[in-house]
C-alpha cells in the first residue's frame, strides 16, 4: 500500500465515528438518519410500518392533512383464482427491515423530500364479500385522492387495482405501466367481474384507464388465450422472453413512449418475477424477470408523471425464505421514489 495514501486515510478516518461522513451528498443523507450521539434507529425494534415510515393511524379522521403520499395496506384476496394468501402481504412487507432510506441509483431520500406515512389498512366492512370490499376500496381511495394525497397500495390480490383506478381516473383516464406475468384483462367468470384476472378490462370499460397509454411487461404462461382484450383495446404487451432480446433500455424507452406525458399508474405484481426470485405468490409462472431486471426497469421510469402505484400478490406463506416479501418491500421503495420525484416535479412547475 502507498504509505502516503495510508497516512492521509488515517488522518481523515482514524478518529471518525460512523456518523462522520465527509462527502457532501452522503453527509446530507447521514444527517437525516443519525442522532446527535451518532446512533441510528434499530431496524428490528418498534412497531413495523411500510418502509419504516411514520404511522398515521388517524390520517382519515384528519382528512389526510399534512400528507403528500400515503402508503395503504389492502389485505384482501377474495379475488384470487388459484392459491389464496395475498391478504397477508401487507403484514409481511411491513415486517421487512432495512429498505432505504437512500436509493443509490436515483441518489435520493424520498423521506426527506415529502411528507410520507403508513396510514394503515383500508377499513373493510366484511371479510367475506368481494363486492363490498371493492366498494370500500374505491370509497377509501377516493377520499385520499380528493384530499390531494398520492396513494401507494400494498395488496392483496390484483383485483384491488380496478377500484383504486376508479378513484384515480374518475376525472380523466390514467395510463399504466404494468409489470406482471398475466395481462389481467379477462372477462367475467365464475359469476364475478371483480376477480384478479380482469381488473384492467373493467378499468378500460369504465373509462378510467386509457388502453393506448398502457404497457404490460413480463407477460407469459398458458393463459395467453384469454388476454385478447389487451391487444384489441390497443395495449402494448411485452412478453417475458422479449425482455432479454430487446434489452432493458429498450423496454424502458418503449414504456416511456407509450405512456407519454400524461398521468400514469404503476402496478407491480410480484409474479412478473421468476419464481426463483419470488416463490411466495398465488399464480407463479416459470421464465419471469430477474429482480435486477425489474429494478432496472423501475429506476428507468424516473420523470414519468406517476399519480399512484401498487405492489400486489405477495403471499408470504408460500415462501419460507421471506424473499418475496423482501422484493415486494424493495419495489415499494422504488415506487415511493418515483412518486416522490413526480410530486417534486409537479410542485416545481406550479
Amino acid at each position: 500500500m502507498n504509505t502516503e495514501k495510508l497516512a492521509k486515510l488515517r488522518e481523515k478516518y482514524g478518529n471518525a465515528k460512523g456518523a462522520d461522513i465527509f462527502d457532501p451528498h452522503f453527509k446530507e443523507v447521514a444527517e437525516s438518519q443519525f442522532s446527535e450521539d451518532g446512533g441510528r434507529k434499530w431496524p428490528f425494534a418498534g412497531v413495523p410500518t411500510f418502509l419504516d415510515t411514520p404511522f398515521a393511524s388517524d390520517a382519515a379522521a384528519n382528512d389526510f392533512s399534512g400528507l403528500d403520499i400515503a402508503l395503504v395496506g389492502v389485505p384482501m384476496d377474495l379475488g384470487v383464482s388459484n392459491r389464496a394468501g395475498a391478504r397477508l402481504g401487507p403484514r409481511a412487507i411491513r415486517n421487512i427491515e432495512r429498505i432505504g432510506p437512500y436509493e443509490h441509483v436515483l441518489r435520493m431520500v424520498p423521506g426527506a423530500m415529502a411528507q410520507i406515512a403508513d396510514i394503515g389498512d383500508v377499513p373493510f366492512r366484511s371479510r367475506y364479500s368481494l363486492e363490498s370490499c371493492h366498494e370500500d376500496i374505491e370509497a377509501y381511495f377516493t377520499k385520499i385522492v380528493d384530499a390531494g394525497v398520492i396513494p401507494i397500495a400494498v395488496g392483496g390480490d390484483h383485483s384491488i387495482s380496478y377500484s383504486i383506478q376508479k378513484a384515480l381516473g374518475k376525472d380523466r383516464p390514467v395510463g399504466m405501466i404494468h409489470l406482471d406475468a398475466h395481462c389481467d384483462t379477462c372477462g367475467e367468470y365464475d359469476g364475478s367481474r371483480f376477480h384478479h384476472g380482469g381488473p384492467f378490462r373493467e378499468a378500460v370499460m369504465d373509462g378510467v384507464l386509457d388502453p393506448e397509454r398502457t404497457i404490460q411487461i413480463g407477460i407469459r404462461g398458458g393463459s395467453e388465450y384469454v388476454w385478447e382484450f389487451s391487444y384489441d383495446s390497443g395495449m402494448t404487451v411485452i412478453h417475458a422472453e422479449e425482455v432479454p432480446k430487446m434489452g432493458v433500455d429498450a423496454v424502458i424507452a418503449k414504456a416511456r413512449d407509450v405512456v407519454g406525458d400524461g398521468p400514469v399508474y404503476l402496478s407491480f405484481d410480484v409474479d412478473c418475477l421468476d419464481p426463483s426470485f419470488a416463490p411466495g405468490t398465488g399464480t407463479p409462472e416459470i421464465g419471469g424477470l430477474t429482480s435486477r431486471e425489474a429494478l432496472a426497469i423501475l429506476r428507468g421510469l424516473r420523470g414519468i408523471d406517476f399519480v399512484g402505484a401498487d405492489v400486489v400478490e405477495v403471499a408470504p406463506q408460500y415462501d419460507a425464505t421471506t424473499n418475496t416479501a423482501h422484493v415486494g418491500a424493495q419495489v415499494l421503495f422504488e415506487e415511493l421514489c418515483l412518486i416522490t420525484d413526480a410530486l417534486k416535479r409537479r410542485k416545481d412547475r406550479a
